[in-house]
Parts: structure tokens; sequence; C-alpha cells
């Protein structure tokens, strides 16, 4: 019954991953349910839904874009380098740093969407974000990508979006980048004793699914409904986060 749960909730978190991103905010608490602390279950989350978010990635990769004079290409080398950055920075710092400033990152980004999405004024510019500083946006997501993750797909769309994408492409371009940034960290996690493999593989499946059938949702969701879903989303995981905070 507790693995029947499990790939429940997967499923879900997977298609969340591939329209906004915060699944992992599902699979923490659920893999902890199954008896797990939180350090397992965070290494066992984060190594279970990189099969997912790459196959979310691959399903939605038409869609990708590169953003602002920034080509994919660029942003996938950025993400790479910054995930592999985050999984250095886990293993020689403490998580406690990152974790107080998770709640306050997906509140701005939150707020930010938000106002992008419905409170800009039509005749202002869509773009808020130049080059260097989508670059920069890129890298720091990611150097937290390989270190924890939880919010990462969220704070990527704030980002792409105020680098100028429509909500549509910056949700598949976040899903190729979400996978990338996280190879680094998996291929530490792989070796870890922490990694439960039973209710990683379970997990892993249900994310998968999910996250392929969310991917193609993307193509014919309306694109309002998503913004007020993202919002709804980013307004729930800030509030969750908070709660969770040391």
């Amino acid at each position: 019954m507790t693995f029947i749960l499990l790939f429940a909730v997967a499923t879900w978190a997977g298609a969340q991953n591939a329209l906004a991103g915060g699944g992992s905010f599902l699979t923490l608490p659920t893999l902890m349910f199954t008896g797990m602390d939180a350090l397992a279950a965070n290494v066992t989350s984060c190594a279970a839904l990189f099969p997912a978010q790459v196959a979310t990635g691959w399903t939605g990769r038409k869609l990708a874009r590169g953003a602002n004079g920034l080509s994919l290409r660029t942003l996938f080398a950025i993400s790479i380098i910054g995930g592999a950055v985050g999984a250095a920075v886990l293993l020689a710092t403490p998580r406690g740093l990152f974790a107080q400033l998770v709640p306050w990152l997906v509140l701005f980004a939150t707020i930010v969407f938000a106002w992008g999405s419905f409170f800009r004024k039509p005749g202002e510019t869509p773009t808020h974000l130049r080059a260097p500083g989508a670059a920069l946006a890129q890298f720091l997501i990611s150097v937290y990508g390989g270190y924890f993750g939880g919010g990462i797909g969220f704070l990527m769309v704030a980002a792409l979006t105020m680098a100028g994408q429509g909500v549509r492409v910056a949700s598949a371009t976040k899903n190729v980048l979400a996978g990338v940034m996280n190879a680094a960290a998996v291929a530490i996690f792989l070796f870890s004793p922490d990694l439960h493999w039973p209710q990683a593989l379970v997990t892993s499946a249900g994310a998968t699914i999910g996250g392929i059938a969310g991917a193609r949702l993307i193509h014919h969701i309306d694109e309002k409904i998503l913004r007020i879903f993202i919002i709804v989303v980013g307004a729930a995981l800030t509030v969750g986060l908070f709660l969770r905070a040391p």
C-alpha cells in the first residue's frame, strides 16, 4: 500500500514538474513517510526524479528555446556548470543556508511572475533581464538545483519569462534545463548509501509517466490558465517552505 501511494504521488509530482515545478515537495515528505530520514529522502528524491526530468525535457524539446540573446546550447552549458558547483557545495557546506534562503527566493519569484503575467502595463516591454542577467540567474538557479533543487522549475520559469520567453516556451525550456543541472548531483548520489533503491525505482517510474503526460499537456493548455496554475503552485510552495524552514 505504501508503494502504491508513493507511485501515485510521484506520478502527480512528475506532471507538476513538467507544468510548473515543485514536484520534489510532494515526493520528499512521501519518501519520509516510508521511513527514511530527511537526508535520505532528499537524496532518493533527487535521483528518482532525474529520469523523469530527462523524459519530460525530451518530450517537450521542440518548444525549448534560448532567451534574450542566449542560445539554448549556452543555457545548457550554464546549467551543467551550475549543477556541478551546487553538488560540490552540498558536499562542502551544511544545507541550512540554502534551506533558509529558499522560501524567500520562491516568494520573490512568485511575486515577479504574477506581476509580469497580470499587472504589467500593456505598453511595457516584456523583457526585464538582458543576456548577462539571464545567464547569471540561470547559473545561480543551477547551483541551487545541484544542491537541493526544490522549486527550481518555478524559479526558472520566472527567470525565463523575465528574459522574454512566453510561459509555454519557458515551461518547456526549464524542463530541458532541469534534467541537465541535476545530472552532476545524481552522478554523486548514485554511490551514496542514503539512496534507497526500492523507493527510488517506484518514484522514478511514477514521475516519468507523469512527466511525459505533463510535457504533452503544455501543447494544449490555455496560456492564461497555465499562468494562473503556476502562480497558485508558487504561492503554495512559498507557504510550505516557510512552514518547513528551520
